[in-house]
């Protein structure tokens, strides 16, 4: 490759100062009125530019831009991580550890079963809990794989160095966020954080609404709106629970996948026509805050603002996201409409800030403890099953269940906790081709294809790795067609198929664009004249185990204890990859052996990869009724399109500095 073409030295870095939607310069007051006859008053001023101010008047406040306020930058997708990183890093988070003691829970009380919070006098304490993915996981584990590796390598005869994988880093992080030896060990004040909570019970809560909203449309079995207790119903006939899509505005088919920020805030920018083909369904990421924030704050009778949130994510840009409006308790406490309330993601590192925030105390994270630390009783017995998934007794109550609203009957079944209930905790890894970004279209495809008895998956591969397609055909006939596309270069070729045909000025001619598209086809059709009714979409090439906020090969710790002698080569980078994804996919050996029991009980009908769609709907069912508020404003959210500023004419200035000269303040 020339110099010219080299990789090596691009930058997607935009300055701020291109069309910061923050203005430089703000418009001065409205002039004071004048004083009454008798009164002091001053007889001197001075007057800069036009801009009238008191010699002694106080000083104007600092400007300040929130990276709420970046999302509406008119830069590319990754502007405004590089920007405003700072906000949300390990330095936010030692800050946060040392600003006050955290708040403390103990119980459940041996009488009442309740809990109590102590610390509540500072006001200054806030309650913290965080929420791990697998794919940051899965990179840890890379990473300290590497290091027992060359361990292994100079090790003397007879000694032994373990081989580190996704859970064993899942618990040294944990170590690291609640453990002794971790940061509660010190610190100004000793904090800690109360729960680590694994996403992935999120991302199974994400797979069954988003199968529903796909499938619910395209299904011909009649569905309702109540919540059906019935296990035995396969997953397109199960009773949607309240608030799904069909009690709000459904989503255009092709539904598009929302769990990536970076595309979404690409598509909100630059291709709004796309917005309401978005999927309505909250990510992992803000469908846990939302769970924490909601459940706790109702069990424990604290307001969310005493609730810290820190998510450990493999992407920067999910820093984005944690600052989306949308994903406020505005939305689901106060006027349902987004605004700036409490965030229900109040910080996100990622797995390179992992290592950061270590080594900012002096830690040394690859000596971290990899045993695993029992979780602290959570506020609510049945939600504790549902969100640790190493819980030890499924008939544990604390104490507790006459507290708390009654379970559906799926959650109290003894069958349900035997089999349903034990492969929520331990969910299998999940199969190669689900791919490394959660999984979400292959349980769609396996939820669609357990609709038809016989039902076949077919996969056909695109121009690219980061490009498949799937049809699902019965007897040959295709009934459901759905894709993936990885990287900004595959989805713009995805945004030009769904942009809409002009209209053309010829009378009776075709809308401009409509002869390169290809014709609407029903169920039945063949695969090349059937539309695509979900498509999975994320900006990183490969996945999200590829997350621009992953430890990649040439960074220090990688190449430190790999021995690299110079900068690692695309070999390289692909060989690291893979031993990422080898842990992604590789799991828990016990969760997989788990997962592949046999199914009995009631709840078998409606398992698809170990996920049981009536439990989870009962579970959302219960977590509408415990918090008493709408499903719709918990699990779904909305998008809006965002107005750029770049090549506008600058009348708008002028209007700005003509109002400033004449003194008016709005």
């Amino acid at each position: 490759m020339s110099a010219i073409l080299s990789t090596d030295d691009l930058n997607d870095f935009i300055a701020p100062g291109v069309a910061c939607i923050k203005p430089v310069e703000t418009l001065p007051a409205a002039p004071p009125t004048p004083a009454p006859a008798g009164s002091s008053s001053l007889e001197t001023e001075v007057i800069l530019d036009g801009d009238s101010r008191s010699a002694s008047g106080p000083p104007p406040p600092p400007a300040e831009i929130s990276l709420t306020d970046c999302l509406a930058c008119s830069g590319c997708v990754t502007s405004a991580e590089a920007v405003l990183v700072s906000l949300q890093s390990h330095a936010e988070v030692l800050s946060t550890l040392d600003a006050a003691p955290s708040l403390r829970v103990v119980g459940p009380d041996p009488v009442s079963g309740r809990y109590a919070v102590e610390g509540l006098e500072n006001e200054e304490a806030k309650l913290l809990v965080a929420s791990v993915s697998p794919q940051t996981r899965a990179n840890l584990a890379a990473a300290c794989d590497r290091r027992g590796r060359r361990q292994r390598q100079q090790q003397q005869p007879g000694s032994s160095v373990p081989v580190v994988g996704e859970r064993q880093a899942g618990a040294m992080l944990e170590t690291l966020l609640r453990g002794p030896a971790g940061l509660p060990g010190g610190g100004r004040h000793g904090s800690g954080f109360a729960w680590v909570v694994d996403t992935n019970a999120a991302r199974e809560m994400t797979h069954v609404l988003s199968a529903q909203e796909v499938l619910l449309g395209t299904s011909t079995t009649t569905t309702t709106t109540t919540t059906s207790s019935s296990s035995s119903s396969p997953p397109s006939a199960a009773a949607a629970p309240s608030g799904t899509p069909q009690q709000q505005a459904e989503a255009k088919k092709p539904i598009l996948a929302s769990s990536c920020p970076g595309w979404v805030c690409y598509a909100e920018k630059t291709h709004p026509h796309v917005l309401p083909h978005l999927s309505r369904v909250k990510s992992p990421q803000a469908l846990t805050g939302t769970l924490l924030k909601t459940t706790l704050s109702r069990a424990l009778g604290i307001p969310p603002s005493r609730i810290w949130h820190l998510a450990v994510m493999p992407c920067f840009d999910k820093k984005l996201e944690a600052s989306r409006e949308e994903l406020t308790d505005e939305v689901w406490a106060r006027s349902g409409r987004p605004g700036r309330g409490v965030r229900d993601v109040d910080c996100v590192i990622t797995s390179k800030e992992v290592l950061m925030l270590a080594e900012s105390r002096g830690l040394d994270f690859f000596k971290l403890s990899d045993e695993e630390m029992q979780p602290a009783p959570f506020p609510d017995p049945t939600l504790q099953k549902f969100l640790f998934r190493h819980y030890d007794d499924c008939n544990d109550d604390n104490g507790l269940q006459q507290q708390q609203p009654s379970p559906p009957p799926s959650i109290l079944s003894s069958s349900s906790c035997s089999s349903a209930y034990r492969r929520q905790r331990t969910t299998p890894p999940p199969p190669l081709a689900a791919g490394s970004s959660g999984g979400l279209l292959y349980h769609i495809l396996q939820s669609r294809a357990a609709q038809s008895p016989g039902a076949e998956v077919q996969v056909i591969k695109g121009r690219n790795a980061d490009v498949v397609e799937y049809v699902v055909s019965v007897e040959g006939e295709a009934v459901f067609k759905a894709a993936r596309y990885y990287g900004f270069r595959n989805i713009q070729n995805l945004v030009r198929r769904l942009k809409p045909a002009r209209p053309s000025r010829m009378p009776g001619g075709k809308p401009f664009g409509s002869a390169r598209r290809p014709a609407g086809g029903k169920a039945g059709a063949s695969s090349s004249s059937l539309e695509y009714s979900y498509v999975e979409v994320m900006a990183c090439p490969g996945g999200c185990t590829n997350g621009g906020g992953q430890i990649k090969v040439d960074d220090a710790v990688v190449m430190e204890h790999e021995g690299l002698p110079g900068k690692p080569g695309p070999q390289e980078q692909k060989d690291w990859l893979a031993e990422v994804d080898e842990a992604y996919f590789s799991g828990d050996d016990e969760a997989a052996a788990v997962g592949t029991e046999a199914d009995d009980g009631p709840a078998a009908g409606d398992v698809v990869l170990g996920i049981s769609h009536s439990y989870i709907n009962d579970t959302l069912a219960y977590w509408s009724d415990m918090t008493g508020i709408d499903l719709r404003r918990l699990a779904f959210t909305t998008y809006r399109e965002v107005i750029s500023d770049v090549g506008k004419a600058t009348e708008g200035e002028r209007v700005v500095q003509l109002a400033g000269k004449i003194g008016g303040g709005w």
